[in-house]
C-alpha cells in the first residue's frame, strides 16, 4: 500500500519526481530563462570585482587629507614632493597587510590582536583607534563644512551637523547592498583630480626635480616639519589598521585573488 502522507499530490511534484527518476534535468533546467549551470551570465563582473578595494581605496581620500595637501602645497609648491616617493610604498604595504589579513583571517586587526594577542594589548589599541578615528571625523566634517561655506556662505556650524546628519542616516537607514552601491558611484568624483589636471599648468621641469631632488633650504622654514608630519599622518592612515574587509569577507572569497588585490 502507498503511504498517503509521501505520496505526490500535485502534477508539478510527480513530473518533477519522475524527471528525477529517469534521470532528466529538473524543470527549470528546461526553462529557457533560467541561467545555464555551465555558462554564467554575460553582465560584467566588473562592477562587482571593484567592490571593498575600491571603496577602501577611496576613502583614504577623505576630506581631511585634502585639505592638508591643499595647504601643504599652497604653502610649500612642489618643496614636498618628495615625501610621495617615501610614502607611496609605504601606504602600498599597510593597505596589502591589512587586506591580506583581512581575507586569509576573516577578521581585522583587532580580531587577530583578541585572539594572538594579550588583552590589554587589545583595548589599547582599540582606545587608540577610538579617539584617532573621532579625531578624523572631526576634521572630516570641519573640512566639508569649510569647502561648503566657500561656495555658499553660512554658519559652518550649521554645515557640520548637515554632513554629519547625511552620513549617519545614509548608515541607518540604507541598506548595505543600496549603502556599497552610492559609495562605488561616490568614487567618480575622483576624476576631478584628472580635470583639474587638464585645467592647471603644472611645471614638470620643477616638479619632476622637486620629486627626486628635495630643496634642503625649505627645511628651515616655519611649519615645514609641521607640514611633513601631517602629510605622514593623513598619508599612511590608521583606516588601515582597523581591517574594514571582513564585513565584504565572504563577497571577497568568492572573487579570486588576482582579480581582487
Amino acid at each position: 500500500m502507498v503511504d498517503q502522507e509521501n505520496r505526490p499530490t500535485t502534477v508539478e511534484a510527480v513530473s518533477a519526481s519522475s524527471g528525477q527518476a529517469h534521470g532528466s534535468a529538473p524543470a527549470e533546467d528546461n526553462d529557457p530563462e533560467w541561467p545555464s549551470p555551465v555558462v554564467g551570465p554575460s553582465r560584467p563582473r566588473l562592477f562587482s570585482v571593484l567592490g571593498p578595494g575600491l571603496v577602501t581605496g577611496a576613502s583614504d581620500d577623505d576630506p581631511s587629507g585634502i585639505a592638508t595637501y591643499s595647504q601643504v602645497g599652497a604653502q610649500f609648491g612642489y618643496g614636498l614632493s618628495w615625501s610621495l616617493v617615501v610614502t607611496y610604498p609605504l601606504m602600498v604595504a599597510m593597505q596589502m597587510i591589512s587586506a591580506r589579513l583581512g581575507r586569509t583571517t576573516g577578521h581585522g586587526l583587532a580580531g587577530v590582536l583578541r585572539l594572538y594577542c594579550p588583552s590589554w594589548l587589545l583595548s589599547a589599541m582599540v582606545v587608540l583607534l577610538l579617539v584617532a578615528n573621532i579625531v578624523n571625523l572631526g576634521a572630516d566634517l570641519g573640512a566639508m563644512a569649510d569647502a561648503l561655506n566657500l561656495l555658499l556662505p553660512s554658519g559652518r556650524v550649521l554645515y557640520v551637523l548637515l554632513f554629519a546628519a547625511v552620513a549617519i542616516s545614509m548608515q541607518l537607514f540604507l541598506q548595505y547592498t543600496r549603502y556599497v552601491a552610492v559609495l562605488k558611484w561616490l568614487t567618480l568624483v575622483l576624476f576631478a583630480y584628472f580635470a583639474a589636471l587638464a585645467c592647471v599648468r603644472v611645471d614638470w621641469w620643477t616638479l619632476g626635480r622637486q620629486l627626486v631632488w628635495p630643496d634642503w633650504r625649505s627645511t628651515h622654514t616655519a611649519g615645514y616639519w609641521t607640514a611633513l608630519v601631517a602629510i605622514l599622518g593623513t598619508t599612511i592612515s590608521r583606516i588601515y589598521f582597523s581591517g574594514r574587509l571582513p564585513k565584504k569577507w565572504r563577497t571577497c572569497m568568492s572573487i579570486p585573488v588576482g582579480l581582487t588585490w
